[in-house]
């Protein structure tokens, strides 16, 4: 990619979505996304102060984790304002809607999916939210997008509990209770690194085991965002130590 070339046209995809926080485009075959401040009107104004700064967190973040070798999408042009990435793949949450996909090869997504969360994890970093639909999957390669930018001074194990439960919630979320798909995609994780954080979560979440019990009529005919958490409890009761 020539990349004075490349620049002249990010300036022309600029020029057409004026203000618009993330789109798409192709240059040369590939795909990218072009991400800028908002264009903010009436009460967003208020509640989202300074698209600017929030820009700019996001970049940085971006750029910290890629120089600790995090699987994050390469920046690849930025300026004030604006920066722009490299397309990482459909995420976890698409694989999982395409029926063309077969269950072999979507159990290798999950697989793949969990064990990169626990190498982000060994790497000491965590996520912030990590759900299906803020991890891709391209060829084996797995990405992750949408971090939380404010990280620092937060305990780190607490963060990754929460990672993994975040996830967790998600797998059920998006599969209902495919239990035996989870526990596959999970042990991949705690082979992977993250048995000790797999231990820590269990742990944590001893005290909130009233809700088991309190949640169990609700498993089959609860929201989308209820019945997961009655699963994401029986997996920790339920999966052996």
């Amino acid at each position: 990619m020539e990349q004075p070339k490349f620049n002249q046209y990010v300036l022309r995809v600029l020029e057409a979505h004026p203000g618009e926080r993330i789109c798409s485009f192709e240059y040369e075959g590939k795909k990218y996304w072009l991400k800028q401040a908002e264009t903010l009107q009436g009460a967003m104004r208020v509640l989202k102060p300074n698209p600017q700064l929030a820009l700019e967190k996001e970049k940085q973040t971006l750029e910290h984790l890629a120089s600790r070798s995090a699987p994050v999408p390469r920046i690849v042009q930025s300026d004030k304002g604006y920066f722009v990435v490299e397309d990482a793949g459909v995420t976890v949450k698409d694989w999982l809607a395409l029926k063309s996909q077969d269950q072999q090869g979507m159990q290798q997504i999950l697989n793949d999916s969990a064990a990169a969360l626990a190498g982000l994890h060994s790497m000491g970093l965590a996520h912030g939210r990590p759900a299906l639909r803020d991890i891709s999957w391209q060829q084996g390669q797995v990405t992750f997008i949408d971090f939380e930018a404010n990280q620092k001074g937060k305990d780190m194990l607490m963060q990754q509990i929460r990672d993994l439960l975040v996830y967790i919630h998600s797998l059920y979320r998006y599969m209902g209770p495919a239990n035996e798909a989870i526990a596959q995609a999970i042990a991949s994780y705690r082979q992977a690194g993250g048995e000790a954080i797999w231990h820590e979560t269990r742990s944590f979440l001893v005290s909130w085991q009233w809700l088991y019990l309190l949640l169990r009529p609700f498993r089959d005919i609860g929201g989308r965002d209820l019945k997961p958490i009655y699963w994401v409890l029986w997996h920790f009761r339920n999966i052996p130590a």
